[in-house]
């Protein structure tokens, strides 16, 4: 059955095969670039205000040099909980030997939270 201006109805559009134009992407893949924005959006809204501004920050300017390595180990550092993470940047304890060790330095002494900086 076809509408009255001659298009196909529904049920008759879906049972011609697409073209191969027409498909839809089967393999998406995750540039670095999106990994980077995604990545920095996640650290803004981290959900208290005080880790979105450290982290956020931070994020703004090491992400546009981090390379892919790099974007999934601090993927993995956004996975954290914020209670851990506020810990371990305002103390500066409790994450020696750790995966993120060096990440979390980093970020202290970005935000001059450094033993050094006192």
């Amino acid at each position: 059955m076809a509408h009255r201006d001659g298009r196909p109805a529904l049920s008759q559009a879906a049972s011609k095969p697409l073209l191969p134009s027409m498909q839809p992407e089967t393999h998406m893949t995750d540039d670095l670039e999106t990994r980077r924005r995604r990545a920095s959006y996640r650290a803004h809204h981290r959900g208290t205000k005080e880790m979105d501004v450290l982290v956020g920050h931070y994020a703004d300017a090491r992400l546009p040099g981090y390379s892919g390595d790099e974007i999934a180990r601090f993927e993995r550092f956004m996975s954290i909980p914020d209670p851990s993470l506020q810990q371990w940047i305002f103390s500066g304890e409790g994450f020696d030997g750790i995966e993120f060790e060096d990440l979390v330095h980093d970020i202290r002494a970005f935000h001059g939270l450094t033993a050094e900086a006192s």
